[in-house]
């Protein structure tokens, strides 16, 4: 199933309208890479798809020949030592071809990043006048590494995209008729990966789901979560100790030290590193605190990782023992609906985000985490949802994963809290918002009330 990408799409179609130049697409493993680029070329004629093998650049070279004649763009199998003299003889043919090189870090398997990226600097420069290469990969690093000034494929390529997620609001195409209880439930855990989102029964609960999938050792999904970190990464047990960590909360960056038993030699910094790269962690900072590193947190940016660390990491050797419904029983449903509670917050700060970007929302200039400091009651902590409105005035959402309505007294309670800290000047209100997904026992005095539909009605 192909859902979203229009962005995405159009930027693909406009520079597969040139007769000329080179793109570059990444973004990590079954987010959908290879379906866009194919979708958009499915119509078009002399084209080649080639996804690279860990060999050498000759095994690679030779890949992509056969591919070449399968798509009748050469007439037979013809031996080139080189990149280069492959594609000065593509150059030389009549009419105008688009040719994609997958998976391109696996060309670096055998051979320096440095040689590979200076071969196709020359491809690039000086054979592609009649062709439209476009350059993909999943090694979000090494990806990222190419369009730095260092690089000698600095500034080769015309248009650039990089693929991310599907918002919660796309993904849901998946489990259409569900209620948006539940809608936010599967976002949480499986995340808006199409790859593991295809795996998704909708006419079965989140239970039933998380159990035929991530629970089941065998399945194609659990084997995706258990082995993102080891097919990218040289020290993926390193990897692994962090998210264990992390799991589905916020650390800072001494917590993780404390946790992992690390000393303060900057040894963490050198395993963050890599990980902050890959985008597969995030580094966070309040929208009010932007420049304090004190204030700053680390958490793992995939739902489906969160609740595979946060669950199943540690504990694979009970889920083998005692089966995916006994582990679901004891080790998930105590604390499901605080973990997608956790991850409905960061729902709600994209829903303010859609809604700013397609207009409908004015004024905001930021989103996100608030921190406050309430020296006067001796206590601090963090609100999880805010808009800042112009330099200095914030909205404030309190958002609750109830099944029932948010009442009156839920209401008013929070309204004091608030109040006690505009008191002491530990936080500047500008409004107040409730965000609750099954909506309100009632409505009292002049704040923002948002219930789980709206969440979902954004079009």
């Amino acid at each position: 199933m192909f859902l979203g990408r229009e962005n995405e799409v159009a930027a693909l179609q406009e520079f597969l309208n040139k007769q000329s130049g080179s793109m570059l697409i990444y973004g990590k493993r079954k987010v959908g890479k290879t379906t866009l680029i194919n979708h958009v070329l499915a119509n078009k004629n002399n084209k080649a798809y080639y996804e690279c093998i860990r060999g050498t650049l000759k095994d690679n070279i030779d890949g992509l020949v056969k591919v070449l004649v399968e798509e009748r763009i050469i007439p037979v199998f013809l031996d080139f030592s080189s990149f280069q003299d492959l594609f000065k003889y593509l150059n030389s043919l009549n009419g105008d071809f688009t040719i994609v090189i997958d998976e391109y870090p696996y060309l670096k398997s055998f051979e320096k990043s440095q040689t590979v990226d200076s071969i196709f600097q020359s491809i690039i420069d000086n054979y592609t006048a009649n062709i439209r290469l476009i350059v993909s990969g999943s090694h979000i690093g090494m990806m990222k590494d190419m369009l730095k000034e260092k690089n000698a494929l600095y500034g080769r390529f015309s248009s650039v995209i990089q693929l991310k997620e599907l918002n919660y609001y796309v993904a849901a195409q998946f489990y259409p008729e569900v209620d948006v209880y539940d809608k936010i439930g599967f976002y949480s855990v499986f995340g808006g990966s199409p790859y593991v989102n295809e795996f998704i029964n909708p006419n079965k609960s989140l239970k039933e789901n998380i159990i035929s999938t991530i629970l089941n050792m065998s399945s194609s999904v659990f084997l995706y979560a258990d082995n993102l970190l080891i097919s990218d990464l040289s020290n993926s047990a390193g990897a692994e100790r962090i998210f264990a960590l992390l799991g589905n909360g916020k650390k800072k960056y001494n917590e993780i030290e404390k946790g992992l038993k690390i000393e303060k030699n900057g040894g963490l910094s050198k395993q963050l590193n890599p990980l902050l790269n890959m985008e597969i962690i995030i580094k966070n900072f309040p929208i009010n605190r932007p420049d304090d590193s004190k204030k700053s947190s680390y958490e793992i940016n995939d739902n489906l990782l969160r609740f595979f660390y946060a669950y199943v990491y540690r504990n694979k050797s009970a889920l083998q023992v005692i089966g995916a419904e006994a582990f679901f029983k004891e080790y998930v449903e105590p604390s499901l609906i605080n973990f997608i509670a956790k991850r409905f917050e960061e729902q709600c700060r994209e829903y303010f985000s859609l809604m700013v970007k397609s207009g409908k929302i004015q004024g905001v200039t930021n989103i996100g985490t608030y921190y406050y400091d309430d020296s006067v009651n001796q206590k601090n902590g963090e609100f999880d949802v805010v808009l800042q409105i112009g330099r200095n005035k914030y909205d404030f959402y309190e958002v609750k994963y109830h099944k029932k309505p948010l009442s009156e007294r839920e209401i008013d309670e929070e309204i004091r809290q608030l109040d006690e800290l505009k008191k002491t000047n530990a936080i500047k209100v500008n409004h107040i918002g409730f965000i609750s997904v099954s909506g309100f026992e009632s409505h009292i005095n002049d704040y923002n009330y948002i219930i789980g539909e709206d969440i979902y009605s954004i079009g």
